[in-house]
């Protein structure tokens, strides 16, 4: 663990990942993202700079200096004042857990390929922080033998390396939410965000995806290949998936889709069809859907998945069948408030709520937006002109149309935030 700099010790960083980071006075700052190093010439191990640190999806610099030590499992820094200007990286810069972890380099001693795992950084006299000590893995899988090394028994580091893989890095990051390692994947280089892509399981990158800026979703399908993008897109919802598809030149959204399974790709296209800015082209076409003769308890299970999003397990919609979309004719929507107070052997279709209009295909995004919000609605079932539910408009799906393309990479500063201004980072002393 690290201590105090009365006592100094070491600390791994894939430990550090994730942990809370608080000020002097205990407040929440927010959560390491990496740590900053500055690679030296020869055998001299890097210089710690400081830690990158997650502060409502975007990442703060925060100096060494500030760091008093790691207690109860939150980094403790000795100061609240902090620059909340957006962390860049900059030239002669490393992130520890973002480029060097899964680093293929050799040991000086017997010329063995290892793969790096972890590092190392302590405190030396002076106050300064270094990466002292490596560990790295023999052999490929998971029986490969570990060591720890010293920074000058492994040479490697300063070279570019091809396929570098991502196993470690994501390792040191599995209990991340899909918003916060996508913000972590947004400040990667292009090479080192594809490598992470190609480690992601197919439902990880689908989640993965849906967070990131366009382009970004964009450049990683492209770099997949045709068959692994198909299995991707089969793995995000179809409105998310018809977004990104919509974003590509028609032959090739075209391709991909003829490489989907047929019964995946079937939404997808119905959903293609619609302008952007409607009802049918935000929708989701996967709500809870239920018949008449559902039990409350039925109904309940049903809104439990963990997968569902709190706005689309608010509501149960009721049809006739077929139960999925385009369905039989709708008959009305059972909030989630109402089930909890109703008997668990109840029937669903003693207690839906007929008075909540529902929103046609067309309807253009200012309507939906007045609906929602004259209704106190956090969905809306979307109807074609048959009376069968096609798909529903969640609050989610308006916010992304109504915030600016670029609002995953908007930062505020200091000034515009309100927050206290900060130290320049370069002049702060490492």
């Amino acid at each position: 663990m690290m201590a105090t700099r009365s006592s100094p010790q070491r600390v791994f960083c894939r430990r550090l990942a994730g942990l809370l980071v608080l000020d002097p006075n205990g407040d929440t700052v927010g959560r390491v993202r990496d740590v900053v190093v500055a690679l030296r010439l020869g055998d001299e191990p890097p210089r710690a700079l400081g830690v990158a640190v997650d502060v409502q999806r975007r990442a703060i610099f925060v100096p060494i200096s500030r760091v008093t030590g790691v207690e109860s499992g939150a980094v403790v820094l000795s100061s609240s004042t902090l620059s909340w200007h957006r962390f860049t990286q900059r030239a002669g810069e490393t992130l520890v857990l973002g480029e060097l972890l899964d680093r293929q380099v050799t040991l000086v001693e017997t010329q063995t390929q290892v793969t790096v795992v972890d590092a190392a950084i302590e405190q030396v006299r002076g106050g300064d922080w270094v990466l002292d000590q490596v560990a790295v893995k023999e052999g490929r899988g998971r029986r490969g033998a570990v060591r720890t090394v010293a920074w000058d028994e492994v040479t490697g580091f300063s070279l570019p390396e091809e396929g570098q893989g991502a196993a470690n890095l994501l390792a040191a990051f599995e209990k991340l939410r899909p918003a916060d390692l996508a913000a972590l994947l947004h400040d990667l280089s292009r090479k080192r965000r594809a490598e992470v892509a190609a480690a992601l399981d197919d439902e990880r990158l689908a989640d993965v995806l849906e967070e990131l800026p366009e382009d970004e979703q964009i450049e990683l399908l492209g770099g997949l290949g045709d068959e692994r993008a198909a299995d991707v897109l089969e793995a995000m919802g179809p409105d998310d998936a018809a977004d990104l598809l919509g974003e590509l030149p028609a032959e090739e959204a075209e391709r991909l889709l003829r490489l989907m399974e047929p019964e995946e790709a079937a939404p997808v296209r119905r959903l293609l069809v619609y302008a952007d800015d409607t009802a049918g082209g935000m929708m989701t076409s996967e709500p809870v859907i239920l018949p008449p003769n559902a039990t409350v308890a039925e109904a309940l299970a049903r809104v439990r998945a963990p997968e569902l999003s709190p706005a689309l397990a608010a509501q149960v919609y009721v049809v006739r069948p077929p139960y999925v979309t385009p369905t039989g004719r709708y008959l009305g929507l059972a909030h989630f408030q109402r089930l909890l107070r109703e008997p668990p052997g109840s029937l669903v279709g003693g207690v839906i709520d007929t008075d909540t209009r529902p929103l046609s295909e067309d309807t253009e995004l200012p309507e939906v937006t007045r609906h929602l919000a004259s209704y106190n609605l956090v969905a809306a079932p979307v109807l074609d002109s048959a009376g069968r539910l096609v798909g529903v408009v969640t609050v989610d799906d308006v916010l992304d149309h109504l915030l600016p393309t670029n609002w995953r990479d908007h930062s505020e500063s200091a000034d515009e935030n309100g927050d206290p201004p900060g130290p320049d980072r370069a002049a702060d002393p490492a």
